[in-house]
């Protein structure tokens, strides 16, 4: 839709002790807009021969805070917070507007009102980035570098010269993709790009239909066995937990599809592959589409060692551009279906959700979750948040709105843990020590109580039925 933004990357802080200076803010942030250029470049796209073009411009020498705006209770500031998440016109890439940040207070009657040029308890900071600008691995090199601007009061020397993430691009159209080109042709050869995966949907899109940014989201924290019998298959396994977490995931649209065994959907790779990259703030991040030929007779095992060499595959020709595979093929973005379903993977620090500036501290504030923006049709993604008792493993699904409706998504996520719990846990009754050996297409989505219930239902003769059969005694 034109009137929703679906790229606008905000993160809220609350200061939740102490106070900070509104003139220092600034100017820590105009050295962070200064030494890394790609948060003050224009991008413009040409139409007419495809081409993109990147500008650097000056706006870091007049970059100010935003500081007028105020909220009555806690409703009224995720309220503001969503409305920035969602608005199109928060940023403009072409003049290079891809940064933003402002300060929301807590409304307070003239009386009680203090230094305009100061923020304290309950007031937030709301930086925001434009998704074409940064990706999430560049997060903490923001981080570091504002903090250390702000604690030290620094100012960008003019004459500084360092390796900027226009210097990555420039070296990227130079790359000879001639092997990656062939890779990903034979990679997608034969699929129909156009094909919708058959989901459980509670109702369909039209295609004169805009979407809307409305999810609907569910989560589900496994157990402390389940998530310990997740990270002993990967390491056991010698594959990644991604790569785990991917063919499970296969495994679930396999079930939830009815046997579609053409499946291709799309994942992201952080695309740093040279030690110099890795402290770069840009958008790296590469999303290309996973594409696998399931044969329903192989064990889950056997699907394992598939999706590790497709994975491994697919990492050698990561820097492929996706723009670049679709022309290859002759295809819009907005016809490519595979991007309406994506997979994640990614590890949380465990650290304390506090940070600080001086004297001052602020945390994150979380986000409600009826404010969630769907991006995808339908997103999967498995969080790891490794801490001194053990490795927690998280399941999240978020869901376009117009397709999904709140329940089916929760019931969606209970039948995803009934499903890693089944492939990962070991079947006493069948005397297995695993049930990874056996063919991943028997696997069941249903929970125990559930299969239970079922059998009753069939097997346990009602009352109201008179048997009639004939009676053989053998």
């Amino acid at each position: 839709s034109r009137d929703t933004a679906f790229y606008n990357e905000l993160s809220p802080l609350k200061v939740v002790h102490g106070s900070l200076s509104i003139d220092r803010l600034t100017q820590a942030l105009r050295y962070v807009l200064a030494k890394h250029k790609i948060l003050r470049t224009s991008l413009r796209f040409n139409t007419v021969d495809g081409a993109l073009t990147q500008s650097i411009t000056n706006k870091h020498e007049t970059f100010e805070i935003i500081a007028d705006r105020t909220y009555e209770n806690e409703e009224e500031l995720q309220s503001i917070v969503h409305q920035l998440t969602v608005n199109p016109n928060l940023f403009d890439l072409s003049s290079g507007r891809v940064f933003y940040c402002e300060i929301l207070r807590p409304k307070k009657s003239p009386t009680e009102r203090e230094n305009n040029r100061i923020i304290g308890d309950k007031d937030i900071l709301v930086i925001g980035f434009h998704h074409a600008a940064t990706d999430r691995s560049s997060r903490p090199t923001f981080s570091k570098d504002f903090y250390n601007a702000y604690n030290n009061d620094l100012i960008w020397p003019e004459n500084e010269d360092i390796l900027q993430y226009i210097d990555y691009s420039v070296h990227e159209r130079v790359i000879d993709m001639t092997a990656s080109r062939n890779f990903w042709r034979a990679q997608l050869d034969g699929y129909k790009l156009e094909h919708q995966l058959l989901l459980p949907v509670d109702r369909h899109r039209l295609a004169s239909e805009q979407r809307s940014n409305a999810s609907s989201f569910a989560q589900i924290c496994f157990d402390d066995d389940v998530s310990a019998l997740f990270f002993d298959y990967s390491t056991s396994h010698y594959v990644t937990p991604f790569q785990l977490g991917l063919a499970v995931f296969y495994t679930f649209l396999f079930k939830l599809t009815h046997g579609q065994t053409d499946l291709c959907l799309s994942a992201v790779n952080a695309n740093r592959y040279r030690t110099e990259l890795q402290n770069l703030i840009g958008m790296f991040v590469s999303t290309l589409p996973y594409r696998i030929q399931l044969n329903a007779n192989w064990s889950f095992d056997e699907l394992i060692e598939v999706m590790r060499n497709t994975c491994v595959s697919i990492f050698e020709h990561s820097h492929y551009p996706l723009q670049q595979i679709l022309a290859d093929l002759q295809m819009r973005q907005s016809s490519a279906t595979f991007l309406e379903t994506m997979f994640e993977f990614g590890t949380t620090v465990a650290v304390e959700n506090r940070e600080s500036l001086n004297d001052a501290s602020f945390e994150y504030l979380p986000v409600e979750e009826s404010f969630y923006v769907a991006k995808f049709d339908f997103m999967l993604w498995l969080s790891h948040r490794p801490s001194i008792n053990g490795n927690n493993l998280f399941l999240n699904i978020a869901c376009s709105r117009d397709l999904f409706d709140a329940e089916t998504v929760f019931g969606l996520a209970q039948r995803f843990n009934n499903l890693l719990q089944r492939i990962l846990q070991p079947n006493v009754k069948e005397n297995q020590s695993n049930r990874s050996l056996q063919s991943f297409s028997k696997f069941n989505l249903l929970s125990p109580d559930e299969l239970m219930e079922i059998q009753n239902e069939i097997f346990c003769r009602q009352s109201t039925i008179t048997n009639e059969g004939m009676f053989i005694i053998l």
